[in-house]
């Protein structure tokens, strides 16, 4: 087999308070993807570029709990089929199905079916703070405060954006800092063409101070880490009109009290929480 053919896999159990803060040190080792297992035992897997040799795997002891279980070189034709394993569909909500893109099995008839391509950017419906925020917005449309301009902060696919499509929002825009993010909208766009058509909502690559933000905003979604959604609190404040919406999530439990002060000095008096295995999602209303 060709070296430079071959690809490197990692199986490694991540504490979920460490993953964010990990999966930036394999990025900048050369990770083409990682993700989290949706069901049990939730490994973590991280793949390499071909013919890498990967981090030294005595960097770990930076990352507490994160344990390197296994090491896998595989061919070019093994690729599709080794990215492909711990994905499966699930339900999220009351309304939503996720399947990854190769899942031909049937659908059901109750629920609206969002195809994913796992790896390509964050927003597959498998990570938990997704999961609370695709949740929030069900509840938010079942009150009809889906009106108005919404601004998806961090989008990554994009996955929220159409999610809020789909439950009758119109006036949407995306964006994200990556530029990886770009492309990734368009391919999950295109994907789900069915549901929302050929533009259920604008996107770009930039930042909150982009020419291309127009405020108000009546809703603001922010599925990014604290740390970030606290840099950016003063901005979101100044593009939300009084009485409008925020969901805020990428927050870990244990910071849960943290964010809420944060929130309530900039603004944004919370409302109500969710919470699902170490993550918690916030909604807090602009007064």
């Amino acid at each position: 087999m060709n070296p430079s053919a071959q690809h490197l896999r990692w199986r490694l159990t991540v504490p979920e308070s460490m993953e964010e803060g990990f999966s930036q040190w394999l990025l900048g080792f050369g990770a083409t993807a990682t993700y989290r297992e949706a069901d049990p035992p939730n490994h973590f897997y991280a793949y390499f570029k071909p013919g890498s040799e990967g981090p030294d795997p005595l960097g770990l002891s930076a990352f507490p709990g994160v344990v390197l279980e296994a090491a896998e070189i595989f061919g070019d034709e093994d690729w599709i089929a080794k990215s492909r394993e711990g994905f499966g569909s699930f339900d999220v909500g009351s309304r939503f199905f996720i399947r990854p893109l190769w899942d031909a099995g049937s659908m059901p008839l109750d629920r609206f079916a969002i195809t994913v391509n796992p790896g390509l950017a964050f927003g597959t419906g498998g990570h938990e703070t997704t999961r609370l925020c695709m949740e929030f917005l069900e509840q938010l449309a079942r009150a009809g405060k889906l009106k108005g301009s919404i601004l998806d902060i961090g989008a990554g696919t994009g996955i929220l954006s159409l999610t809020a499509y789909i439950l009758g929002a119109r006036d949407i825009t995306a964006f994200d800092i990556d530029p990886d993010c770009g492309p990734a909208m368009a391919e999950f766009v295109h994907m789900n063409n069915g549901l929302g058509g050929p533009t259920p909502f604008d996107y770009f690559v930039g930042d909150l101070h982009d020419e291309r933000i127009h405020p108000p905003y009546h809703g603001l979604l922010a599925n990014i880490l604290l740390l970030t959604i606290q840099e950016l609190l003063p901005r979101m404040a100044e593009i939300a009109e009084p009485g409008g919406w925020l969901v805020a999530s990428g927050i870990l439990a244990e910071c849960q009290d943290e964010a809420l002060v944060s929130l309530a000095a900039h603004g944004f008096k919370p409302l109500e929480l969710r919470t699902e295995g170490a993550w918690v999602a916030i909604l807090a209303e602009r007064v």
